[in-house]
């Protein structure tokens, strides 16, 4: 399917060189099968490439499912309802129908629904889902909120200043699914060389057709026949093809669980030749728990 879509758009991928190595060794072995010809029927070679490369997709679409399980818990972080006033009363809304300007109520122990700014009410806000810091930070009159923050301290009044695709939530969500299928500088070399490296095997491997047929035995067309299929599979560089798009979707997964984001694939590449990494501001790395560091003895006259 991927070699038809690829030829029906005028180019070649991969795709092409296993379609016809495997299509030309189960095409010579019908007329074998029936009784046509005589010699070894190669079906079984046919089956063994199909196999391989379907596990190989099969791997694929399996780390992709994977990796959409870290989207799933990001957007898992978000509240279902808010609690809006409107026309004096309040009232119980899903959260995707809070709109700018509304004046949203949260009480302790609930989740911020959307971004805001306080407006009456003072409280501490565990923002550890988007800053990793685990103290509580107070909010007071004034100053912002954020989405699928959890209120611990007090009741709280803000004025929904970015909803939907707009917070703060919203946008890690899209930079993760943007991360996870945009394409690593390496698969864009490799899409590049592709356009080029297909046809220059695929007549590498009719030239070896044609040099084991006529210059080598006479008449000895199944051995160059097989010579040719050799060719066009073991030219085909799948590890590539399928190990890049995994390992970019994999470490994205990862990452996004560990609470770390990339913004693309070039991002993820560079970072596997980092030396040194500068966080910019103290505090940034913590075990997620406060521990006693001193002891002060405060002496009263």
């Amino acid at each position: 399917m991927g070699a038809f879509k690829a030829l029906r758009n005028g180019s070649a991928n991969m795709d092409v060189l296993i379609a016809l190595g495997s299509s030309a060794a189960y095409l010579y072995s019908l007329p074998i099968v029936f009784g046509r010809l005589e010699g070894h029927a190669y079906l079984e070679t046919a089956a063994v490439i199909i196999t391989l490369i379907r596990l190989g997709k099969f791997l694929e679409a399996r780390a992709k499912g994977r990796t959409s399980q870290a989207i799933k818990q990001l957007m898992s972080l978000r509240a279902r309802t808010a609690r809006v006033v409107r026309g004096g009363c309040e009232t119980e809304v899903p959260t995707e129908e809070v709109r700018v300007g509304d004046l949203v109520i949260v009480r302790p122990g609930e989740k911020i629904p959307v971004d805001g700014v306080v407006v009456e009410g003072r409280s501490t806000v565990d923002e550890s889902m988007l800053t990793g810091e685990s103290l509580p930070v107070e909010k007071g009159p004034g100053e912002a909120v954020i989405g699928a923050t959890l209120n611990k301290g007090g009741l709280l009044k803000f004025e929904a200043v970015k909803v939907g695709r707009e917070t703060a939530l919203a946008q890690i969500i899209r930079l993760v699914e943007e991360a996870q299928s945009g394409k690593a500088p390496i698969q864009k070399l490799a899409d590049r060389v592709s356009a080029v490296f297909v046809p220059a095997v695929i007549g590498l491997a009719l030239l070896t057709f044609a040099g084991w047929h006529f210059l080598g035995t006479p008449g000895n067309f199944t051995r160059a026949l097989i010579n040719m299929v050799a060719v066009l599979v073991i030219a085909c560089p799948c590890a590539l093809g399928l190990a890049a798009s995994t390992a970019v979707m994999v470490s994205t997964e990862r990452g996004a669980e560990m609470g770390i984001l990339f913004r693309n694939g070039e991002a993820l590449e560079r970072a596997g030749r980092l030396s040194v990494v500068v966080l910019d501001k103290t505090g940034t790395l913590t075990r997620g728990e406060p521990v006693v560091t001193d002891i002060v003895v405060s002496r009263q006259s």
